[in-house]
Order: structure tokens, then C-alpha cells, then sequence
């Protein structure tokens, strides 16, 4: 799998506009200001291709990137208070729109910052993937921030927090050092094999 050559294909704000599924497709879900965008960018070797912004909420369109064979799709992130009541009912529509569609899913990402607990919308959405049945991966974002004496009590701090989704599979990674990339790029590899 060539994570090199990638390129945008579109932007869909609701989902009657969304294009049917195709190809594979590898989802990325997180709240925002999570390193959704930074995480896509280091597992594509890109700087600036799902474009990074200080200001949280500012990804709101299900944004689709092209692989060889392959598409990820970047859904708007969630919990962001500073937007109006019809936006966040907007951005609900996609996403849940997005779901109910026949689409290839082979894998979702599902993106928390290492340093703390899962907020309430971070188990609502883990709860709808486990319940559902998607393969899904939780990519522990942030690494970077913590000293090597705290990453292992964190760790077990989110493992004893998740223990209820039982053989739930946690990734923790940085999108600055690059620690534990190359694993989910491994996944997202294995996700798409088709069996023999």
C-alpha cells in the first residue's frame, strides 16, 4: 500500500450530496482539536493535505481523500460548543447520514488525546461503533506531550476506563515524532486485504 500518492477528491457538507461508496473506505472520527487533521497528514506523509487549524470546529464537511484502491474519509469533529444549535444539528445529519449509507467501510479511526478521559461524546460515539459491529481502532493522539513516566499510567488509566468494549484495540501515537504510525498504517493495510 502506497500511503505516498494521495490526492483530495472532495468536500460534502450534507448527505444527500455524498457520492456512493466504491472503493474501501478508512474513516477518521474524533472531537474536535483532537490532531484528527495532524493524523491524517503523518500517516500520508503529508504536511498540510487534510488541512490543520488552530481554531477547533473548523472541519465541517466529510472531507474524502483518494489512495490507490483506498479513501479516507475525514468527518467533522465533534463537541465543539462555540457553534449555533443548527450547525451542530447540520454537522449530526452528515455523519449520521454518512453511517446509514451503504458504504464501504473497512475500518474507523477513532481518534482521543491520550491526556485525558473520554468525554461523553467520545463514549457515545464508541458505543455506536462496538454496537454496530465496525472494525475500529482507537488512536491515542498526543503522545508527545507526555513524559515517559506518565505514558504508561495513562495507558492503563484508558484501558480501565474502556474495559466495558471488551478486545478493543488502543494505538497510542504522536503526529510530531511519528511514534506509532506506522502501526495504524498496518492496520489500515490489513483492514482492506482481501481474504484468500
Amino acid at each position: 500500500m502506497n500511503f505516498h500518492i494521495v490526492e483530495f477528491e472532495a468536500a460534502y457538507g450534507k448527505s444527500k450530496q455524498l457520492p456512493s461508496s466504491d472503493i474501501p473506505e478508512i474513516v477518521f472520527s474524533g472531537k474536535s482539536n483532537v490532531g484528527k487533521s495532524s493524523l491524517i497528514n503523518k500517516i500520508l506523509y503529508r504536511k498540510s493535505i487534510a488541512r490543520v487549524s488552530a481554531t477547533p470546529g473548523k472541519t465541517t464537511t466529510i472531507n474524502f481523500f483518494k489512495l490507490n484502491g483506498l479513501r479516507f474519509a475525514d468527518l467533522p469533529g465533534y463537541g465543539y460548543a462555540k457553534v449555533s444549535r443548527s450547525e451542530k444539528d447540520r454537522w449530526s445529519e452528515l455523519v449520521e447520514g454518512y453511517f446509514a449509507q451503504q458504504r464501504e467501510i473497512a475500518l474507523i479511526v477513532q481518534i482521543c488525546d491520550i491526556r485525558h478521559s473520554p468525554t461523553k461524546d467520545d463514549f457515545t460515539m464508541i458505543d455506536f461503533l462496538y454496537s454496530t459491529g465496525y472494525q475500529f481502532i482507537i488512536a491515542l493522539t498526543k503522545l508527545d506531550k507526555l513524559k515517559s513516566s506518565q505514558k504508561e499510567a495513562r495507558i492503563e488509566s484508558l484501558k480501565e476506563e474502556l474495559s466495558d468494549y471488551e478486545g478493543i484495540r488502543l494505538i497510542p501515537c504522536s503526529s510530531q515524532t511519528g511514534e506509532g504510525i506506522d502501526e495504524i498504517r498496518t492496520i489500515i493495510e490489513q483492514s482492506i486485504e482481501k481474504p484468500e
